[in-house]
């Protein structure tokens, strides 16, 4: 078994995601048993008390109200349910809505797609969200999987974005390409990508300016990019990826919403989901976006960005609690 067996395997995802989920369990959970404290069957005040416990935990109002429907639905079906099956049918339902948002192109276990190479992925987020620390991470594990990953330092508008990912080249040994601050964005990317085609380079990372508040800005800072990109590997990228902070809760949606107006967005990773009691916030992004989450931090090492796995995700949100 190699290192990257080790850290990857079934038994420690499962407990990094666990771990990572406590607060929102503990947050979630104490809800749920007031909600149903003293009843003996699921009626209307449960199902009040429930809808109200799905907002707190940051489901969102579209999604809690998508699960409180279905679960009216199989009340009026079945007459009698008690209060005792109503974990059992609460994790259905939320499976429900999880089966339906997409997942193709899952990394599992930090593969790669195939048919092409290098993968370029191009990661986009407002600052603070930990947008470089995942690009840190994921050159981390992709390492670890035996990939050779090369970084683009193309958020030239923060010098300490530079320097941060640059801190992260060295912890991790994947080489990066860099300019001065203030350099063009767009020239670092068409750099970043023809050094990584000279390498072979398996992947290439390149990070972007987190800036939001001037949509159109964006858009025209992406799509130039892009452009540049693609004169040297025509389908690329083939990854645009979004990085939201769930500790924010119905801010990450808000964010989600500005940067999938501004941008061809194709997969969204989700972080910090170890320090907030708002996991449900999970369950409102891919509910009511249709892009497939890809990866959830929760933990602040390297391997406690994990490949989102529908299911595992949520029987880590109804395990026992610890």
């Amino acid at each position: 078994m190699g290192l990257f067996d080790k850290l990857f395997g079934k038994k420690e995802k499962k407990e990094s995601l666990d771990q990572g989920l406590q607060k929102t369990k503990e947050g979630f959970f104490s809800k749920i048993t007031k909600a149903i404290a003293g009843k003996s069957t699921v009626d209307e005040e449960v199902l009040d008390n429930l809808e109200d416990a799905l907002v707190s935990a940051d489901v969102g109002i579209e999604t809690t109200v998508a699960i409180i429907e279905r679960i009216e639905k199989r009340v009026a079906k079945d007459k009698y349910l008690n209060t005792a099956e109503l974990n059992g049918i609460l994790k259905s339902e939320i499976e429900n809505i999880l089966v339906n948002a997409p997942q193709e192109n899952s990394y599992e276990n930090y593969e790669l797609p195939a048919g092409h190479k290098p993968h370029v992925i191009l990661v986009v987020g407002v600052n603070g969200v930990g947008k470089t620390t995942t690009i840190g991470k994921l050159a981390h594990n992709f390492s670890l999987a035996g990939k050779s990953v090369l970084l683009g330092a193309a958020d030239t508008f923060r010098a300490a974005a530079v320097d941060q990912l640059t801190i992260w080249s060295e912890r991790t040994k994947v080489p990066i390409v860099k300019k001065e601050m203030g350099s063009d964005p767009a020239s670092v990317a068409y750099d970043t990508v023809i050094s990584g085609v000279s390498r072979n380079s398996d992947v290439i990372i390149i990070d972007t300016a987190g800036r939001l508040h001037n949509k159109a800005h964006l858009m025209d800072e992406l799509t130039k990019i892009k452009r540049v990109i693609q004169k040297v590997i025509p389908e690329a990228p083939h990854e645009v990826m979004l990085v939201l902070d769930g500790s924010t809760g119905q801010n990450a949606l808000e964010q989600a919403k500005h940067f999938t107006a501004a941008t061809d967005v194709t997969a969204l990773t989700i972080t910090k989901l170890d320090g907030t009691a708002k996991g449900g916030v999970v369950l409102a992004i891919a509910h009511q976006f249709n892009i497939p989450v890809k990866f959830i931090g929760v933990g602040e090492k390297a391997t406690d960005l994990l490949v989102f796995d529908k299911k595992e995700f949520v029987d880590g949100l109804f395990a026992p609690l610890a």
